[in-house]
Formats: structure tokens, C-alpha cells, sequence
């Protein structure tokens, strides 16, 4: 048995395949003609850009806008018109061959990225040796390894495994993953859950532990992986994945059926999106809605910012095809971590606590706000729209928001352009300002929608990103939990929705909590949908008073987990 890190749950059993890249010989030649080598490294380029952009839209389709967006961030990087232009600038000051100078400037790029602190950060960094690595072989006219061509019940084995060699796995054949470098936070980890294939990262020396055609099973969720096992461990596993296969069937007797607790308390049950082709997902596992619609995605990987008319389509088609279910759709929140040249942000010292969100958007309404307003409430008009402010501190900004959306309204009925004059303006309580003031923002904003990932993170002051202190990091801290249920009580208190968008709200842990405080929604992945209804269906909210009130008894957060963990099961 070998121990790694459980990057993606469920059990994998099959046959090893071996998956090893073509080592590239990088060597410093001398060019005769510089500019010739230019227009062969473009040439280049322009072919990587081309696969990148047919391996984003097979990605699109086949999985999600979401998990595309990871290769249509490799593309950004290909047309990062700095970095390519150092490249170019490499050929013709030292009079090499291209292949040297992308080693050169590449390899420089993703050293800055991975010293960098920010989590993000370091995985552009291997985001970059990736797209390094796919210039250099067409210039070379190597061919990367074909790994949707794998034969079904492959156990696929690498050392690492790159976000582009991920995105080309056939899960039809892929019965797990195996690598020894890699981490839970990897864009291969995070198109491998995607996918819905088991693996396991970070297994040392695994490639010398086995070859090609080893029997292999693998434990996503324990991070645990037996090469050639004993019938006894070979039974004992196959049972395990027979039960989740089993549970996953089970899960579609949910489909059409309402949230409601065991004693009659309705739940709205919705999703988290990021584009409007997300929707897709929310459909085919019967979410009631959608609790947040990240509207980044129109702003990010691209080169000028998105008109009102684009915006507007977008939140139309999102209203649209929901067909009066509600859609909250979160404004712009993007900040100094973002790279988005043509916006022209600097790089904040610390940009989780700088120029960000509503703070970026209140400062430039002319050239940001006011068109993603606009094209908001023209969208009312097709559906249920409701408009959330992130990252609010202090009530002057909900303030100023919705002042700038009323003198919107007025231009518009100038203008006889329909919009629903009833729309919902809400805010996403995620800041510990936020918190302590809720019951005077609970007097002016429609809804309230908990994003627990910044708010145990400004509550804790812990950067989630940092490993050395990630054990501070608990939604379970009673400090986070007290938080939330104050939020929620002055939510109820003044008669408007409370809802939860962050990782907590599909934690099976946290949800016996959360119906006990009185949520009214909760907002999750759409792959989640399902296993939440089960699970809030079969509690009683009068019942888990009891629970709530233990688990807030205790001082520690590993306290309030064990005790959770228990009750659970």
C-alpha cells in the first residue's frame, strides 16, 4: 500500500498504463537568419493557440465552461503579447533558435510564479511549463502522448500529469489516476473531480513501484493506492466501488423531487455557475436555481472589455433557459489577483484585502459598473434576476449601489427599455464587517447569501492559499460558525432570504447545522444537488436544535468535527 494526497474521490480499479512524456533535448544553437526564426516560433505559437483552443471547446462540451476555463487561461498566456514579445526580442538580440529562447523565457516566467505566495499564482507557474513544453514540441515536430487513445480500465500512471494532457482523458476509459508530483489544488486535480475520475497525487516514486500492466487499485477519497493486491484487498475495494456506484444510481430517485425537511421546512436548493452553458448542469441535476453566477468569466480571457450587449446576452440566456427560477448573479469581483491587462490594475500588495469588487466597481462606474448594471436589468425582463454586491464592509456602499441602480432604472423607462422594476438588489455577506453589521445591512438589502470561503478566511485572517497555517483554516472554527449563525438570525429577523453560496453549503457536515439555524438556501456545485436533497430531506430542522446547540458548546473547531463526524456517520 502506498500513501499520496486524495485529489479526487471514488475508488479506481484497473490496469496500469504507464503515461511518459518524450524527453526534449533543449539545446543553444545559433540562427542564421533571426527573422526567419521569428516567423517559425509564430508559426508555432500560432498551431499551440489553435490545439489550445480546440482542447478548450472539447473540454466545454464534455465537461463544462468552467473546467474550460483553465485551457482558455493557457490561452491568455500564449497571447500575452510581454511574453511572446520577450521571446521574439530572445531570437533576435542572441541570434538563436526558438526552441532555446521559449526554455529561456518560459522557464524564467514559471520560477517568478511558483516563488510567489499566492496559491493562484503558483499554478500559472505550471500552467507555464506546460504551454512551454506544447510550443517546443511542435517546433520539433514531436508528438505529445495521445491519452485519449487508452484502452478502457486504464489506470493512468505519470509523473505529473499537465492540465492539457488531463483535458484530453476519455473518462470512458480512465478508471483513475496516479502521480507522483501534484496537489489537491492542481488544474489537472481540478479537471480530474470534473471528470469524475478517482485520483491520487503526489506518490513518491511511484513510477519505479510499478509497470505497465500491473493490476491497480486506488482510494480518491483516503489517498491511498495497492499495486498487484491480495484477493482479500481486491474484494474489499471492489465492494466499496460497487456501493458508490450504487449510491450515485440511487441519487437520480431525487430528480423531481421538492427540498423539504422530514417536518415540512422548504429548502431552496441551487447552484454555483460560471458561464451561461453552465446552466446545462443545473438542469440535468434538478437544481431550483442558481445562488450565484460568477460574472468574472466575461471579463477574463480576453483583450477589451465585454460591451452591455454582450453582458446582456449572457444574463438573458442564463434567465431564459431557468424559466422564472431565480438566478442571483453576483457583480464583477476581481481585483489585483486577476491578471487582466487591458483593465490596467496594479498588482496590490495584499489584493484580497485591496482594490477589489465592489471597491473597483464604485470607483469605475462609468466604464464598468454602469454597463454590467445596465445589461442586468435589461435582463430582468426574461426572468428572475436578482442582483448580488460582493465584498460589502460598510452599508455606504449598498448604499451607493443602489442609488447608481435607480438612476439606471430612470434612464432606462426614458428610454422604454423593459426591466423588472421589483429586482432584488442582495449583498454577499463574506466580510467580518459584514457579519457584525448584518442587522442594519438585513434593513436595506433584499437577500443576504454567505460566501464562507472569504468569511472564514477574513475571520480566521488566515490566506487559505498558505499551507504553514492552513490548519486555521475551518468553516467548523465555533468563531466562523458563530458568525454565521448571527448572519442568518438577523437575515430571518428582518424577513429576508438567507442564503449560502460557499463550500460549507454542500458539506454533509454543516448541513444539519445550517437547517438548524434557519438557511434558507443553499447554494452548491451542481454535482451536488442531489446528495444535498437527500440528505436535508431525511432531517427534521426541530430535531437538530439539539445537535446545533452541542456543537456550538465546544471551543475548538476539531471539537465541533469530531462531534459532527459522529452524528453524521
Amino acid at each position: 500500500m502506498y500513501q499520496g494526497t486524495n485529489a479526487s474521490s471514488g475508488i479506481g480499479i484497473g490496469t496500469a498504463v504507464i503515461v511518459e512524456e518524450a524527453e526534449l533535448v533543449i539545446k543553444r544553437e545559433a540562427v542564421v537568419d533571426a527573422e526567419a526564426e521569428v516567423k517559425r516560433f509564430q508559426d508555432a505559437l500560432e498551431q499551440t493557440m489553435k490545439d489550445t483552443e480546440a482542447l478548450a471547446a472539447d473540454l466545454a462540451t464534455r465537461v463544462g465552461e468552467k473546467e474550460a476555463e483553465i485551457m482558455q487561461g493557457h490561452l491568455m498566456l500564449l497571447m500575452d503579447p510581454m511574453l511572446t514579445g520577450e521571446i521574439e526580442n530572445t531570437i533576435k538580440n542572441e541570434v538563436i533558435c526558438s526552441e532555446y529562447a521559449v526554455e529561456q523565457v518560459c522557464t524564467m516566467y514559471a520560477d517568478v510564479f511558483a516563488a510567489m505566495e499566492d496559491e493562484l499564482m503558483q499554478q500559472r507557474a505550471t500552467d507555464m511549463r506546460d504551454i512551454k513544453t506544447r510550443i517546443q514540441q511542435v517546433l520539433m515536430g514531436v508528438s505529445s502522448v495521445d491519452i485519449s487513445a487508452l484502452p478502457a480500465g486504464s489506470i493512468l500512471v505519470a509523473k505529473d500529469l499537465t492540465p492539457s494532457m488531463t483535458a484530453g482523458i476519455n473518462p470512458a476509459h480512465v478508471a483513475g489516476i496516479v502521480t507522483e508530483l501534484g496537489g489537491k489544488t492542481s488544474h489537472s486535480a481540478i479537471l480530474a473531480r470534473a471528470l469524475e475520475i478517482p485520483a491520487v497525487v503526489a506518490v513518491k516514486d511511484f513510477m519505479s513501484l510499478v509497470k505497465n500492466g500491473d493490476q491497480v487499485i486506488l482510494d480518491g477519497s483516503e489517498g491511498l493506492v495497492f499495486v498487484n493486491p491480495d484477493e482479500k484487498t481486491a474484494a474489499e475495494y471492489q465492494e466499496k466501488r460497487d456501493c458508490l456506484l450504487k449510491e450515485k444510481k440511487e441519487l437520480e430517485q431525487y430528480i423531481g423531487k421538492p427540498t423539504v425537511t422530514s417536518d415540512g421546512v422548504s429548502i431552496e436548493l441551487v447552484a454555483n455557475i460560471g458561464k451561461p452553458e453552465d446552466v446545462e448542469k443545473v438542469l440535468q441535476y434538478d437544481g431550483e436555481g442558481v445562488g450565484l453566477f460568477r460574472t468574472e468569466f466575461l471579463f477574463m480571457d480576453r483583450t477589451a472589455m465585454p460591451t452591455e450587449e454582450e453582458q446582456f446576452e449572457a444574463y438573458k440566456e442564463v434567465a431564459e433557459k431557468l424559466a422564472g427560477k431565480p438566478v442571483i448573479i453576483r457583480t464583477l469581483d476581481i481585483g489585483g489577483d486577476k491578471e487582466i491587462p487591458y483593465m490596467g490594475l496594479k498588482k496590490d500588495e495584499n489584493p484580497f484585502l485591496g482594490y477589489r469588487a465592489i471597491r473597483l466597481c464604485l470607483d469605475r462606474k462609468e466604464d464598468i459598473y454602469r454597463p454590467q448594471l445596465r445589461a442586468l436589468l435589461r435582463a430582468s425582463a426574461y426572468g428572475n434576476i436578482k442582483i448580488m454586491i460582493p465584498m460589502v464592509t460598510c452599508i455606504d456602499e449598498l448604499r451607493e449601489a443602489k442609488a447608481l441602480i435607480a438612476e439606471i432604472k430612470a434612464e432606462l423607462d426614458r428610454e422604454g427599455i423593459e426591466y423588472n422594476r421589483d429586482i432584488q438588489v442582495g449583498i454577499m455577506v463574506e466580510t467580518a464587517a459584514a457579519s457584525l453589521m448584518a442587522d442594519v445591512f438585513a434593513k436595506e438589502a433584499d437577500f443576504f447569501s454567505i460566501g464562507t470561503n472569504d468569511l472564514t478566511q477574513y475571520t480566521m485572517s488566515v490566506d487559505r492559499g498558505n499551507d504553514k497555517i492552513s490548519y486555521l483554516y475551518s468553516t467548523f472554527n465555533p468563531a466562523v460558525l458563530r458568525s454565521i449563525k448571527h448572519i442568518i438570525a438577523c437575515g430571518r429577523e428582518a424577513g429576508i432570504m438567507v442564503g449560502m453560496c460557499g463550500e460549507a453549503a454542500s458539506d454533509p457536515m454543516m448541513i444539519p447545522l445550517l437547517l438548524a439555524f434557519g438557511l434558507n438556501e443553499f447554494s452548491m456545485s451542481a454535482s451536488a444537488i442531489l446528495r444535498a436533497r437527500k440528505l436535508i430531506t431525511g432531517y427534521s430542522t426541530s430535531e437538530l436544535q439539539a445537535v446545533a446547540d452541542k456543537a456550538m458548546s465546544f471551543a475548538t473547531a476539531k471539537e465541533v468535527e469530531e462531534y459532527m463526524k459522529s452524528f453524521v456517520g
